[in-house]
């Protein structure tokens, strides 16, 4: 069991005050801080935190396979952490993007490598060959889009706006309801020139503008006024058509939000912990300076309407421990509540690695004979050699999460 240092990694997207605060380090930050990476990415790997000084726990891993990851993982999985814990601060939204398949992931990986492209290209998709299925959970009010809504709906919210200019778009998939109606629109607002587009939006801002004056509190008046704030921050920007499209989701604390292949989303605003499996593919469909390939991006977007993928925690037993179910092999995640007024201990047990983050008061651990103290914003790395960890609630009330692998496909 050690200390684990987290990278941090800083976008215009991120805040200047909520990583920061959560850590108990001094703010505003010079910069924005985004994300806290918590693994052993390539692309920045945490840090083993040692009496004798700092290590990449990518470093550690690829040195000692089996007694960091355990067999079940290395057999599973490979050499390598299957999955990426990060903390994650959103103060302007992040780009609309989708994950692609496992098998869209390998076939763009290969297909890129043969092309020449260098994998640091900024027009590079595939990173690596993994997917990336990811969850988040809220620490604050968290904001989202997230996954096509039902096409019939999303006629009512077209017709809402009442722009002339919208009626042959919204007549596009009312006259096809389904996952190619979805399809159709999306990709012709997705490609529209931008002589048309220019003088499109102005009309729907104008529209969503009257709507929100005439029902401050209607049926769409979430879906657009968050279209209104897109357009402030991304102006002209396609994204801003095609997440009329989309589901707003508010997540509350503690809820969670599952993303699987294919699924189109933006986060917005808001503290969370997130968990993916151990890849950086992303395929951006706007609202973002970032490279945008449209064909790339229609080949792995999934356009069947689904509803609002919430996931709310299952609790084992009355132990104070929460574990948000999702299909994914890779990764696991828990939540622990503990306090004086019970239950303010719990015993943790793996069979492979566990990266544990405490995000608030403060806990010890003890792993065997070591011993160790998490106050919030601190993780530690657990190898899976590594006796069961006990937690102990140091502060009234603490809250850690435990990040471990999931159960191998058979």
């Amino acid at each position: 069991m050690h200390c684990l240092e987290g990278a941090l990694r800083s976008y215009a997207w991120g805040s200047r005050t909520a990583i920061a605060q959560l850590r108990g380090l001094p703010a505003p930050t010079a910069h924005p801080e985004a994300e806290l990476w918590l693994g052993a990415h390539p692309g920045d790997p945490a840090q083993i935190v040692t009496d004798k000084g700092s290590q990449s726990l990518l470093d550690l891993v690829d040195a000692e396979p089996e007694r960091q990851l355990g067999r079940r993982s290395v057999e599973a999985f490979g050499k390598r952490l299957p999955f990426l814990l990060k903390l994650l601060a959103s103060e302007e939204p992040l780009s609309l993007q989708a994950h692609p398949s496992a098998e869209q992931a390998h076939d763009g990986f290969c297909r890129e490598n043969e092309a020449g492209i260098p994998v640091e290209s900024p027009v590079r998709n595939y990173k690596d060959a993994s997917h990336k299925p990811e969850l988040v959970v809220a620490l604050s009010r968290f904001q989202a889009l997230a996954g096509f809504r039902d096409p019939e709906r999303t006629v009512k919210l077209l017709e809402a706006i009442a722009v002339p200019e919208l009626q042959p778009y919204a007549a596009l998939i009312a006259g096809q309801p389904d996952s190619d109606g979805l399809r159709a629109l999306f990709t012709t607002w997705i490609t529209l020139p931008q002589p048309v587009l220019g003088a499109l939006m102005p009309r729907v801002l104008d529209g969503c503008i009257n709507y929100l004056s005439n029902t401050k509190d209607g049926e769409f008046a979430a879906e657009i006024r968050t279209a209104l704030e897109l357009s402030e921050v991304y102006p002209g920007d396609a994204g801003v058509l095609a997440a009329l499209l989309l589901h707003r989701v508010t997540l509350e604390p503690g809820q969670g939000l599952y993303l699987n292949a294919g699924n189109l989303h933006a986060y917005l605003h808001g503290v969370a912990v997130e968990i993916m499996a151990n890849s950086d593919n992303v395929l951006r469909g706007g609202l973002t300076p970032k490279h945008v390939d449209v064909p790339e991006l229609l080949r792995v977007l999934d356009f069947d309407s689904v509803d609002i993928p919430v996931v709310e925690p299952e609790e084992i037993g009355s132990s104070g421990e929460f574990v948000y179910p999702t299909p994914a092999p890779e990764f696991v995640l828990a939540r622990i509540d503990l306090s004086h007024s019970g239950p303010a201990e719990h015993r943790l047990d793996s069979e492979g690695p566990q990266i544990l983050l405490c995000t608030a008061g403060s806990v010890e651990l003890n792993c065997g004979s070591d011993s160790l103290e998490l106050s919030q914003g601190n993780a530690a790395w657990i190898a899976a050699e590594d006796p069961a960890v006990e937690v102990k609630a140091i502060t009234n009330h603490a809250q850690l999460f435990s990040a471990r692998v999931g159960a191998p496909i058979a």
